[in-house]
């Protein structure tokens, strides 16, 4: 479905301040996930690159965000908790109306989700790589990004 973009998802678009070339919106997965130009993953763990690193760092939070939220809309909408039995586009409407009323909820409540973060990397068993040349090429630009000023955070590093 990735592949042939079957999920319609959006155009390239240039990451804020740089001149990247336009980068594709990414699905951020774990280690049962191959890479590719729309799914990202971590890098394998042994002898990382204080840039690698970072992007681990980032795209783990990016997982732990999705995670928590999910968690929490899963746990206010029960039929997310087991496989949803509807026609494709019957559930692809039930999870967008979901996600909807997650947000408005939480918005209404005035909750602030980084509240609940935290800034340090759990610790990963990564190993090997896969996936296609082009996901990597897609991973090294937001890997370069993350380190740039334009995409750095100012406490990344020391979260690391």
């Amino acid at each position: 479905m990735l592949i042939n973009n079957a999920l319609d998802l959006p155009g390239n678009t240039t990451l804020p301040g740089t001149i990247y070339p336009a980068m594709p919106f990414v699905f951020v997965g774990d280690e049962a996930f191959a890479l590719g130009e729309h799914m990202m993953r971590l890098y394998s763990s042994r002898g990382l690159s204080i840039a690698r690193r970072v992007f681990n760092y980032r795209l783990t939070r990016a997982r732990r965000v999705m995670e928590c939220a999910f968690g929490i809309l899963a746990n206010k909408l029960r039929f997310l908790h087991s496989p949803i039995h509807l026609k494709l586009e019957t559930a692809i409407s039930a999870v967008k109306a979901a996600c909807a009323l997650h947000n408005f909820v939480r918005e209404r409540d005035g909750y602030n989700f980084e509240d609940s973060l935290s800034h340090f990397l759990e610790s990963m068993n990564q190993s090997g790589v896969r996936g296609n040349r082009h996901g990597a090429a897609v991973q090294d630009h937001f890997t370069a990004y993350f380190m740039s000023p334009q995409g750095e955070l100012p406490w990344q590093l020391e979260a690391i």
